[in-house]
C-alpha cells in the first residue's frame, strides 16, 4: 500500500492508466486503440455483472435457439452479445465486427466508423452456465487494410495482424488478461471502486510447466494417432510421474490455468470433426496471440495457429497451445508419423 495503515491503494496501476502509459510510448498512436478498449472494458463489467446476478434475474436456461455455429444459445448469451455490439459500435473506432453468435459479419455504421475490426466470443464455455462453471469472453483486434469501406478481406486476416487480443474469466473473481504485444498483463476487477486492476504483471510461460494436459478424453475412440500417442506417453510414461489431467470444458478457464501453471490444453481434430471443433477467428487466434506473447507455442499440428489464413468467418481449426515443451512434443510427433505414412 502507498499509504501506510490504509486499506486502499491511493496509487493502483488500472488498466486505463497502464493502456495509456503504453499510449505515450507510441507518439504516433491516436488513443483509438484506448477508446477502444475502454467500451470493451465497459462491455466486460456489465457482462460481469449480469453472470453474477444471472439466477436473480432469471436469466439462466436456454433462450430457445441455436446460433450460427450449432450451439444452443442461452439467455445470457444473448445479452452479453447485444452489451459488446452495442458498446463496441458507440466507441467510433470499429468499421466491422465479427461475433460467433451473428452469421454474418456486423458492418458498423458509416458514421460512427473507425479503423478496428474486433472478432469475439462474448459468453464462451455457455454450456456451463447453469451449474456456476467459469466462463469468459475472448477477443481480438485487427486494423481495416486499406482506406474505404471495409470488406471481407479485411475480417479474414490471419492471427499476425492481430494488434490487442486478450480474454475476461468470469470466475471466483473477473479478471482480464490483455496483449497489445509487448507481454502478457492479467487485470483483477475489483467491485469496490469498479476498476480492473493490474494483479499479474508480466505473465510468463515456463518452458515446461506442471505436469498437466487438458483435453476432451470423451472423444478419445475419434483422435489421429499422432494424439492417442501423445497423450498415452504423458498418461503412462517410461519413467517418473505421469501428468495430471485437468478439463474443465470452458475454454477461458482451461488456457488461463494452462498460462497460470504451464502444461497444454488441447482441442484435437477428430473422425466426427476433421476441421476441429473451435472457432479460428474469435477462439483460436487470441488464445494463440496471448500464449505466443507469453513466450509459449500454439499450432495446428502443422502449422502455428497465428500462420493460419481465414477462408470463412466462422472456421474451425484444431489446436494445441501452452508450454512450449509439451507443444513442440506434439508438432515433433506429427512430423514423425507424416514421414512413416509416406
Amino acid at each position: 500500500m502507498t499509504s501506510t495503515g490504509s486499506a486502499i491503494d491511493t496509487d493502483c496501476m488500472t488498466l486505463t492508466r497502464f493502456v495509456l502509459a503504453q499510449q505515450r510510448k507510441h507518439p504516433e498512436a491516436t488513443g483509438d486503440l484506448t477508446q477502444l478498449l475502454n467500451a470493451l472494458l465497459t462491455a466486460i463489467k456489465a457482462t460481469s455483472a449480469a453472470v453474477r446476478k444471472a439466477g436473480i434475474a432469471n436469466l439462466y436456461g436456454i433462450a430457445g435457439q441455436t446460433n450460427v455455429t450449432g450451439d444452443e444459445v442461452k439467455k445470457l448469451d444473448v445479452l452479453a452479445n447485444d452489451l459488446f455490439i452495442n458498446m463496441l459500435k458507440s466507441s467510433y473506432t470499429t468499421c466491422m465486427l465479427i461475433s460467433e453468435e451473428n452469421e454474418t459479419v456486423i458492418e458498423v455504421e458509416t458514421e460512427k466508423q473507425g479503423k478496428y475490426i474486433v472478432s469475439f466470443d462474448p459468453l464462451d464455455g455457455s454450456s456451463n452456465i447453469d451449474c456456476l462453471v467459469s466462463i469468459g469472453s475472448i477477443f481480438s483486434i485487427t486494423k481495416k487494410l486499406g482506406e474505404g469501406p471495409p470488406t471481407i478481406k479485411d475480417a479474414l486476416q490471419s492471427g499476425r495482424g492481430i494488434v490487442c487480443a486478450g480474454y475476461a474469466l468470469y470466475g471466483s473473481a473477473t479478471m482480464v488478461v490483455l496483449s497489445a504485444g509487448n507481454g502478457v498483463n492479467g487485470f483483477m476487477l475489483d467491485p469496490s471502486i469498479g476498476e480492473f486492476i493490474l494483479t499479474q504483471p508480466d505473465i510468463k510461460l515456463k518452458p515446461s510447466g506442471k505436469a498437466i494436459y487438458s483435453l476432451n478424453e470423451g472423444y478419445a475412440k475419434f483422435w489421429d494417432d499422432t494424439v492417442k500417442a501423445f497423450v498415452d506417453s504423458k498418461k503412462n510414461p517410461k519413467s517418473g510421474k505421469p501428468y495430471a489431467s485437468r478439463y474443465i470444458g470452458s475454454m477461458v478457464a482451461d488456457v488461463h490455468r494452462t498460462l497460470v501453471y504451464g502444461g497444454i490444453f488441447m482441442y484435437p481434430s477428430t473422425t466426427e470433426a476433421p476441421k476441429g471443433k473451435l472457432r479460428l477467428l474469435y477462439e483460436c487466434n487470441p488464445m494463440a496471440y496471448v500464449i505466443e506473447q507469453a513466450g509459449g507455442l500454439a499450432t495446428n499440428g502443422q502449422i502455428p495457429i497465428l500462420d493460419i489464413q481465414p477462408e470463412s468467418i466462422h472456421q474451425r481449426s484444431p489446436i494445441f497451445l501452452g508450454s512450449r515443451g509439451e507443444v513442440q512434443e506434439v508438432i515433433d510427433l506429427y512430423k514423425k508419423n507424416s514421414k512413416r505414412s509416406k
